[in-house]
Order: structure tokens, then C-alpha cells, then sequence
């Protein structure tokens, strides 16, 4: 059985390991963990291994959560793509947030923002729709996972269009206890929030942008998180104002995608 999120090691009487983990689920976000335990005849070396790892994705403020994941790890993710060691990622927001790079306000109150400098090398994840590249685009019906309702996208492939790299990262931050209330209203709740680190904000999304502020996010993401978080939104009412800003904005814009289809936005 494949390890998932170390949550807790404890000395059993025979002096050998228990380890408390979280194992993969899907979740509202994307993948989610629910609570296993190792057999106490796991290896020192495996715990150990888990345990390191756990700890290196988290610093006093901030984690990586589950959901940014897949901003590394699927090829087929509908944005900015990121190549970069994610424990060393997460340890530079932490030395730009202690050198000045402040928390800005977002969406919501449980909802923050840190812009840096693209240290990572990331290319722009939306691209602007031209006369030049508007014949490139292409739409269909997607969903982040197959627990949410499909709904209509387009996107440019990159490899059809020039993709340049972007000047900053928008690094999209929940607080702890929002992220809590998000797997609290997941299908399972099999160890809701039990594993979340003790840092107060987790990493949700990485946005690579030529912008040092906030631009809109999707009229789809709205939308949904209007719906509810049983829906995979966050329970935030629809602001009318904030969603023509966003149709204006998305009018005019397409995010990129490597693989063939995006899975996300």
C-alpha cells in the first residue's frame, strides 16, 4: 500500500513504528486524503522517508496543498505549468513573504494573494486572443475531476501559439480553516482535515502573469463557487460586478494547455 500524507509517527510497545497517514481520495479540490495506518511491520526507513517529505512541502506560514498539485504533476493541466522542486518552492514564498512581499487581499476573507517574481521560469498560462491567433482556438466540455459537472472551455494548445515567459507569480492562498471546511463538505469526510500542517495559509494555485495584482478569475469559477463547496466552489455569492469584470477579462483571453485537453483551470 502506497504511502500518502504523514500525519503522525508513534513508538508501539514492541518498539517498532505506527505511522498515521492520508491516503489518496477525491476530494473537492482535486485528489484528497482520508486516514489509514501503516502495518506496524512497515519499515523504519519508509516512515521515515514520509515524514521527511510531509514536513519539506510546509513552513511556518504556508503549505502546498493537495489541489496546486497537479500544477506540477498533470500534463494536462489548463494553466500555468510549473517545473520546480516543490519543497524549494515553497520555501522561496516563504524567504519573499519574511523579505516584504506582502498578503493581498482576495476574493474573499479566507482568500490571499503573494505576487513574486517568476523565479521558476513558468510561461504564461493564459495568452491574449489576436486576429493572428484566434483561429487556434479550442473549446470543449471539461471538469477537474469526475465528481463535478462538465462545463465548457476553451483553450489554446501550446503548441500552436508562442507562449513567452511570464515577469511574475500570483501565488493564490486559502487559510487553513477554509481548506477544512472544503474537505468537510467533501462526498467522503473520512479524516476531514485531520492532516492539514499547522501553517495558517495553503498554497491553492500558482498563476504565472505579466501583472504584479490579482486579474479575474474564470466566470466558471465563479459560478461554481456560487454552487457551494459540494459543488468544488468555496460558498461564495455570485458579485455581479466582479463577474462582468471577469466575462471582459476572459472575452479577450484563453488559458494555455500542453496536453490535449485541460483538466482544471
Amino acid at each position: 500500500m502506497a504511502l500518502g500524507r504523514l500525519t503522525q509517527i508513534s513508538r508501539l510497545p514492541n518498539n517498532r513504528l505506527e505511522a498515521v497517514y492520508l491516503r489518496p481520495v477525491h476530494g473537492l479540490r482535486g485528489p484528497r486524503f482520508a486516514v489509514g495506518i501503516t502495518s506496524p511491520r512497515a519499515r523504519n526507513i519508509s516512515v521515515a522517508a514520509a515524514a521527511a517529505k510531509a514536513m519539506s512541502l510546509t513552513t511556518k506560514t504556508f503549505f502546498l496543498d493537495s489541489f496546486a498539485l497537479r500544477q506540477w504533476d498533470d500534463p494536462n493541466y489548463g494553466g500555468t505549468r510549473v517545473s520546480y522542486d516543490k519543497a524549494a518552492f515553497v520555501q522561496r514564498i516563504q524567504e519573499e513573504f519574511d523579505k516584504g512581499s506582502p498578503l493581498v487581499d482576495g476574493y474573499a476573507p479566507f482568500c490571499k494573494h503573494v505576487f513574486v517574481p517568476n523565479f521558476v521560469g513558468a510561461k504564461l498560462g493564459a495568452l491574449s486572443i489576436t486576429d493572428a491567433n484566434r483561429a487556434k482556438l479550442q473549446s470543449g466540455y471539461t471538469k477537474r475531476r469526475p465528481e463535478e459537472l462538465a462545463v465548457l472551455t476553451r483553450w489554446f494548445s501550446a503548441t500552436d501559439v508562442e507562449v513567452p515567459e511570464a515577469k511574475f507569480l500570483d501565488i493564490i492562498l486559502y487559510s487553513r480553516e477554509q481548506l477544512i471546511k472544503e474537505y468537510e463538505a467533501m462526498p467522503t469526510k473520512a479524516g476531514a482535515g485531520e492532516g492539514l500542517p499547522d501553517a495558517p495559509w495553503g498554497i491553492i494555485s500558482v498563476k504565472a502573469q505579466d501583472e504584479p495584482f490579482e486579474t479575474p478569475m474564470q466566470p466558471i469559477t465563479m459560478l461554481r463557487n456560487a454552487l457551494g463547496r459540494e459543488e468544488g466552489g468555496s460558498g461564495v455569492a455570485l458579485d455581479r460586478e466582479a463577474y462582468e469584470k471577469s466575462v471582459a477579462y476572459w472575452e479577450t483571453h484563453a488559458t494555455i494547455v500542453e496536453g490535449a485537453r485541460p483538466n482544471g483551470e
